[in-house]
């Protein structure tokens, strides 16, 4: 949420700045199912923005019923006979959530007193350059009594906002018995509905790219156009990659009347969960063109919203709405934090592996807890377990890949497919899709493999990459239930875990106020020294990627691979580039690291080189060889 930035106050009076800014400079994303699911309740009190994953409404059944239960609220079982079960269950979730994070930060500003710690703790996690802070202590300083200063606190503490999370690809069909129902009743529809039915004044971010008939279906709700003052009750974030994706989507929406309220623009392969590679460029290179584009993406995209509004004879604002840029994946210190604030202006950081630690914020049971702490560079990787067929963040060992390696050694692989959130597609064996993690899968597959005349060794490839898939649509949730000690009878006890790499450098639990205190730069909690600069880190993922995408090359048709790796090159050479132009003519920044950098940077240009001269010399071969 938002507060008023005081620019001076005289006396009584107060000078406002009309210009809204957010309590916080970071927020958390979300994270796999369940990690993040009840966040906002943990958080929102002290100002801190956080997000709710959609997908599961099973799980948000049982927290909702959990949550009854321990605020002493009825409770009435939305059942899956109940008509439109899904959406009603997202809706009542999110009331209930929004419901006592409201009350808890009433409480908050309205004793301060009996609060006063948790009031002393709201401002002390604050970053240090914020107004309010200043005026807290300049206050505090003076009066004993918070009460004193009761009115002011209650004008001037902030909410985080209570986002939610639609992954646009997962928008599974649904049926009743063998009938299939309305595109409505879609998974990411249902969620959408959900969302839009409820009491919340916040975002939805959608990740995953665009899925046109669910953006469609955002013209039906009141709740995401703007009022006649240009508020938008819930507003529209999209998670993108980069700039040319942004304006695409922003276009699309626009054209419907719809405004994107914020960019979230993430790393490509250094983030947690599911990994959407672009094609070499790097997270540097594209913030800088967000931010040298930005005026020109609000006029651009302003001029057909408007067009769009007129033509629904709807509102328009008066002024250009407000257009939000934020960055997340692999930020890890307070310099890089500022620096994408200050060099990029970000209006926010995203923050999401490291709070895995903080069982103040997230649901991490125990066990899961440990291997993260343990967790090092080798620990973290880059798999192919998930059934959306995308490159997805593991933590090797974890829970849920043991039962699945169990299970193949009992010689029944696949999982049993409970939920079936990622039954999508996939229409290989069966007239409805199923999931190429379910049991029923893998049976069919190894079935016709079987069959096939295949060498021992070719076999034994074949054989691994249908086993690999992971029930994670399950796994992602698991944790949540764990943590709140439910009962997992359906589930197992098997848990996914999709941190990104920067997990291998943070290394022990924490506070919520010890985890602010490292982002605003008050502490530090990583205690090695060889961690490597977020933008480095990024680069050399990209280079083992493309490492891995020429072994596939090799193994391949390599013509057809030609334009991707050559362009692939092409785009991280002129990162490169980029890069040691921005770090050689920095002053006053990364002082202590940037001979370090720079000095990666070259040996990155060289391991990039020698990957060069490999791809072309295997072109070259392929095209004598025609």
């Amino acid at each position: 949420m938002l507060i008023l930035n005081d620019k001076l106050r005289i006396g009584n009076y107060i000078e406002i700045n009309l210009t809204m800014i957010k309590a916080h400079s970071f927020h958390i994303p979300v994270m796999g199912i369940g990690f993040t699911i009840d966040t906002p309740l943990k958080v929102s009190q002290y100002g801190i923005d956080s997000v709710i994953s959609l997908v599961d409404d099973i799980l948000l059944e049982k927290l909702r019923k959990m949550y009854c239960g321990k605020y002493e609220i009825p409770y009435s079982e939305i059942t899956d006979k109940t008509e439109d079960f899904r959406a009603k269950r997202i809706t009542s979730y999110l009331n209930l959530i929004n419901s006592l994070a409201e009350k808890k930060f009433e409480e908050l500003k309205n004793a301060a007193v009996e609060k006063g710690n948790e009031i002393k703790k709201y401002f002390n996690m604050l970053p240090d350059s914020s107004t309010v802070k200043k005026e807290f202590n300049n206050f505090t300083s003076k009066y004993f009594n918070l009460n004193e200063i009761g009115d002011w606190i209650k004008d001037n503490l902030s909410m985080g906002s209570i986002d939610v999370n639609i992954m646009t690809k997962a928008d599974k069909d649904n049926y009743i018995k063998d009938v299939k129902l309305p595109i409505q009743y879609n998974d990411a529809h249902a969620a959408l509905r959900g969302f839009a039915n409820s009491d919340l004044n916040s975002s939805i971010i959608f990740s995953a790219g665009m899925n046109p008939r669910l953006y469609s279906y955002i013209e039906h709700f009141e709740d995401f156009y703007p009022d006649q003052n240009g508020i938008i009750k819930k507003k529209i974030v999209l998670k993108v990659s980069d700039y040319r994706s942004a304006l695409i989507q922003g276009k699309f929406l626009a054209k419907k009347g719809l405004w994107v309220s914020e960019y979230r623009v993430e790393s490509g392969l250094n983030c947690g969960g599911h990994a959407f590679a672009t094609d070499g460029y790097l997270l540097g290179p594209i913030l800088a063109e967000f931010r040298d584009k930005r005026k020109e993406l609000i006029q651009l995209l302003h001029e057909i919203f408007v067009k769009a509004l007129t033509d629904k004879n709807r509102s328009i604002p008066k002024t250009e709405l407000p257009l939000k840029i934020s960055a997340q994946g692999g930020v890890g210190t307070a310099e890089e934090h500022q620096f994408l604030i200050d060099h990029y202006q970000v209006d926010s950081v995203g923050w999401g592996t490291p709070f895995l630690l903080v069982p103040e914020a997230t649901n991490v049971d125990e066990s899961t807890l440990n291997k993260l702490i343990e967790a090092k560079e080798k620990d973290l990787y880059l798999s192919d377990i998930s059934p959306l067929g995308v490159p997805f963040n593991n933590l090797r060992g974890n829970t849920k890949d043991i039962e699945k390696l169990s299970l193949i050694a009992k010689g029944r692989p696949g999982s049993s497919c409970p939920k079936k959130y990622v039954e999508l597609n996939n229409k290989e064996f069966t007239e409805r899709s199923i999931c190429t993690a379910s049991r029923q899968y893998q049976y069919l597959k190894l079935k016709e493999l079987d069959k096939e005349d295949t060498i021992p060794e070719e076999y034994k490839i074949k054989y691994e990459k249908v086993v690999e898939k992971s029930c994670i649509c399950v796994g992602l949730g698991t944790s949540a239930l764990l943590a709140n000690s439910l009962d997992t009878k359906i589930e197992g006890e098997g848990v996914s875990i999709c941190p990104g790499p920067n997990m291998a450098y943070f290394s022990k639990i924490m506070s919520l106020k010890e985890i602010t205190d490292h982002i605003y730069g008050r502490s530090n909690v990583i205690e090695r020294t060889d961690r490597p600069n977020m933008f480095i880190k990024e680069l050399n993922i990209y280079i083992d990627f493309l490492k891995n995408k020429l072994e596939e090359t090799r193994t391949s048709t390599p013509d057809k691979q030609e334009k991707y790796l050559l362009n692939f090159v092409k785009n991280l050479k002129e990162g490169i580039n980029y890069y040691s132009n921005l770090f050689t003519n920095l002053k006053d920044r990364f002082e202590d690291t940037k001979s370090g950098i720079l000095n990666d940077l070259e040996e990155s240009k060289k391991a990039l080189h020698l990957l060069s001269l490999e791809i072309e010399n295997l072109l070259m071969i392929t095209a004598i060889a025609h």
